[in-house]
């Protein structure tokens, strides 16, 4: 069974940082593209952050200066490194798989973690 297990998501002040895990089992995670999305509440979820198999990047212009996604191949785990942390940043974080960048959408997803920053 596919599996994608978020943690790593707390309460945190403004101006703090939180790192994200992922872990990934079920796949062949060094093939796949993971990402990071994220949903406040009332809103839609959005993209924060993807990762190629390859190793290319790319960020929310709200987040970009201030996150960093990254991969561990042999723990077959994805990381969101989240500095200057800002209250709208506070949602619920997801991980996501696909075989490709552009469908991640459509791809596996994980229960999700939350992050909560206070100003």
């Amino acid at each position: 069974q596919v599996q994608l297990a978020e943690s790593g998501g707390g309460l945190v002040q403004a101006g703090g940082s939180l790192r994200l895990s992922c872990a990934a089992s079920g796949f062949p995670f060094s093939s796949y593209a993971m990402g990071w999305y994220r949903q406040a509440p009332g809103k839609e979820r959005e993209l924060v952050a993807r990762i190629s198999s390859g190793g290319r990047t790319n960020y929310a212009d709200s987040v970009k200066g201030r996150y960093t996604i990254s991969r561990d191949n042999a723990k077959n785990t994805l990381y969101l490194q989240m500095n200057s942390l800002k209250p709208e940043d506070t949602a619920m974080y997801y991980c996501a798989a696909a075989l490709t960048i552009v469908t991640m959408r459509q791809g596996y997803w994980g229960q999700g973690t939350q992050v909560t920053v206070s100003s």
